[in-house]
């Protein structure tokens, strides 16, 4: 197992690193990878002209109200880059899969180092969504909220036992996975991406929680989610697309810096990862894609 775990580390620091100097157009050594994450944000009076794509649940006049006369729709939003945060969600080093740990090295290679480039010059807001046991330990941790609320006690319904699966309720537990130690070894400890360090002054938060009361110091409306996993944590997290636009935010996912996991039946067409995306297009949220935010400062889109 070390072995494996040794080449994907290799994949990982090959992949990360020259895909930096492609974009940045520099010699692929370690100072140049550093030098995404010392450059310093711009200030700006800039704006952000972006087509959020959304499901239209609307056929149009004179066709019957069928699902398959339904689609896409797009607003044309020209927003300020002032109320705009980039939020890079569970962007970590590793998958204990090796598909989507190599579509996410691909993303993050093609499409995230420029966005996130182009975002840092622009002013735009970078905040680090990357779990609370991973966001604490870092200096940038913006410590917006206490002890109590990072671990809040739960109600006592259901019981204790119950949510746990314990006790007198252990058989309705899924069977003990053998492998399992094998996965925490290759994900353990969870890390961030070496290209998505946060840079000084970039905030990292624990959870939805501090992620609200940030936007709400910082006076940002619209989110921008980019990151990992489309059909999990994007949906799953206090902090990911879904909770934040329940809370009252514009919420866009960046449709191509995203992918989820898969199984046989959807992965040559990435079923669950475009079923995810659909799903925020559906029900309130929307998506845009990397070119569109790159092209669109200024309003220029």
């Amino acid at each position: 197992m070390s072995n494996k775990n040794n080449s994907r580390r290799d994949f990982l620091k090959k992949t990360s690193i020259g895909g930096l100097g492609a974009a940045l157009g520099v010699s692929t050594t370690v100072p140049a990878f550093a030098s995404l994450n010392t450059v310093e944000h711009s200030v700006s009076a800039e704006k952000l002209r972006v087509k959020p794509r959304y499901h239209r649940w609307h056929v149009n006049e004179g066709a019957e109200w069928l699902e398959v006369n339904t689609g896409h729709a797009n607003l044309d939003w020209n927003i300020p880059v002032s109320q705009c945060a980039l939020v890079l969600l569970d962007v970590w080093s590793r998958h204990y899969l090796k598909e989507p740990e190599d579509r996410a090295e691909k993303i993050i290679n093609e499409k995230y180092i420029p966005l996130l480039k182009k975002c840092r010059e622009s002013g735009m807001t970078i905040i680090h969504a990357p779990s609370p046991q991973v966001a604490v330990k870092h200096s940038n941790w913006v410590k917006l909220i206490t002890e109590a609320e990072l671990n809040p006690v739960r109600d006592t319904w259901p019981p204790r036992e119950f949510r746990g699966l314990s006790g007198s309720y252990k058989d309705f537990r899924r069977p003990f996975e053998p492998r399992e130690v094998e996965i925490q070894a290759m994900v353990n400890p969870h890390k961030f991406h070496p290209i998505a360090m946060p840079m000084e002054g970039e905030a990292v938060i624990a959870n939805g929680e501090e992620l609200h009361r940030y936007c709400k110091q910082k006076g940002i409306l619209f989110l921008f989610f980019a990151g990992f996993n489309t059909n999990a944590c994007m949906i799953t997290r206090d902090y990911g697309a879904l909770q934040m636009s329940n809370r009252g935010y514009q919420v866009s996912v960046v449709r191509d810096c995203t992918t989820g996991m898969e199984n046989k039946e959807t992965q040559a067409k990435l079923l669950q990862t475009n079923g995810a995306l659909l799903f925020f297009e559906m029900f309130g949220q929307y998506t845009v894609t990397s070119d569109e935010i790159i092209t669109g400062f200024s309003g220029k889109a």
